[in-house]
Parts: structure tokens; sequence; C-alpha cells
């Protein structure tokens, strides 16, 4: 073998043993890069919360609005740890809630929680009354939330002493002077005015009543449903 073969064979070699060192690492750039993009979050990516913004429309009945992602009020079972809503019931039962409209008796109620409203059921009881009659606080407990929107207009969430509650008041033309999230309201309390804000039909005033079971994290927009009639109607 003569100089010039060792040589060229001497080139050959190292031409590819450094192509074989640049293909691996390449091969280890790429992985990490890979690794990276797997532990970081991917821009716009959602992990199936729904905004509050979104949900409470849901609760006001009369007309659909698309499913979030996840529930609202709705008719399954609850967590671990809530009572059920048969348990519910009784129980609110027991602490004789007041009919949330001034000068409406229990007589006047009518059963309307599994009435069927466009793509879903009711869940909640509609009381009519005049424009302007007050509402009043079913039981004592804390204003959550005051939140106006499309469907359920203006809106009050109460919770109840217990915080396992929460009573929705829809429709309404107007809050009672001075209400404020965070406030302490007493049972019989003027806390707003039966209205047709919202969807309701501008000839018909009423008031819609929901009660839900909160789950464990207290998201006034969330819960399960339960019939407000039997506590209502005594």
């Amino acid at each position: 073998m003569n100089l010039r073969h060792v040589l060229g064979s001497g080139l050959l070699g190292f031409v590819l043993g450094a192509f074989a060192v640049a293909s691996l690492q390449n091969a280890a750039a790429v992985r990490r890069g890979n690794a990276a993009v797997e532990k970081s979050p991917v821009a716009g990516a959602s992990d199936g919360a729904t905004t509050p913004a979104e949900s409470p429309a849901a609760t006001s009945g009369h007309v659909p609005v698309p499913a979030p992602s996840r529930s609202t009020v709705t008719n399954a079972a609850p967590p671990a740890g809530t009572p059920s809503p048969a348990d519910a019931e009784r129980e609110l039962q027991a602490r004789d809630l007041l009919i949330p409209v001034q000068g409406v008796n229990a007589s006047q109620l009518t059963r309307s929680f599994t009435d069927a409203r466009t793509g879903h059921e009711h869940d909640a009881i509609d009381i009519l009354a005049p424009r302007n009659t007050p509402v009043l606080a079913v039981e004592d407990g804390t204003i959550a939330k005051l939140f106006v929107s499309k469907l359920g207009g203006n809106t009050i969430y109460q919770f109840d002493p217990s915080q396992r509650f929460c009573y929705y008041y829809a429709h309404l033309e107007r809050y009672a002077d001075g209400l404020k999230e965070g406030q302490s309201v007493r049972r019989g309390q003027i806390i707003g005015y039966v209205g047709t804000s919202g969807n309701a039909p501008p000839e018909t005033p009423h008031l819609h009543f929901a009660i839900s079971i909160l789950n464990p994290d207290h998201h006034w927009w969330e819960g399960t449903a339960i019939d407000p009639y039997d506590a209502l109607a005594r």
C-alpha cells in the first residue's frame, strides 16, 4: 500500500467519524427539544376550566347556551362530601325558607324544575309578580356575586350560612340600593326587585329562583341543581 492510499484511507475515516459524531449530537439535541416541548405549556391550551363569565348564563333558563367544558348547574350526583339532592331538599325544608317574592304565598307557586326549555330543563322555579315587587333573601347568608348575564339579566348569587348552598335570583329589574358583594344579608331583607332583565319575556315579570349544592371549591357559578319547590311550598 503506497502513501497515497494510506492518506486517502485516513481522510475517509476522519470524514466518516466526523459525520457520525455530528449525527449523534443532532439526535441528542432533538431529544432535548422534544422533552422541553412536553414539559412546557402550549400557547392557547386550556385545562378545561370554565370562566365565571361564561357559566352563569347557563343557569338562567329559557334558551339554550353552548355547554361549557365543565358543568355549571347540573343534576349529576354531587362530589363526595356534599349532600345528595334528596338529603339537601330535606334539610332545606326543615330550614323553613322564605318565599323570595314579597306577597306571594305557597299556593301561588308552580312546580317547574323539570319543565322543558329549548335544549334543556328549567332547573328552577318561576315566581310571577308585578314589576318592582321586592325580592327577599330566603334566609340569612352572604352575597357571593352580583352578575349581569345575557340570559339571566341582573342576577344575585347568595350563599347560605354554611356555604354549602347557593341561592340564585335572576331577571331582576334592579338590585336593592347599596347591595354589594360580600355583604351579609338577613332572612326577609330586600335584595332586589322583580323584573324582566335578561331573556325574560317583557310582558311577564317574574323571579327565576334556583338552588344549587355548592362544590367543595365553592364556585358560585357551579353546583348541583335541586328543586326549590318543596323547600318553598310547605
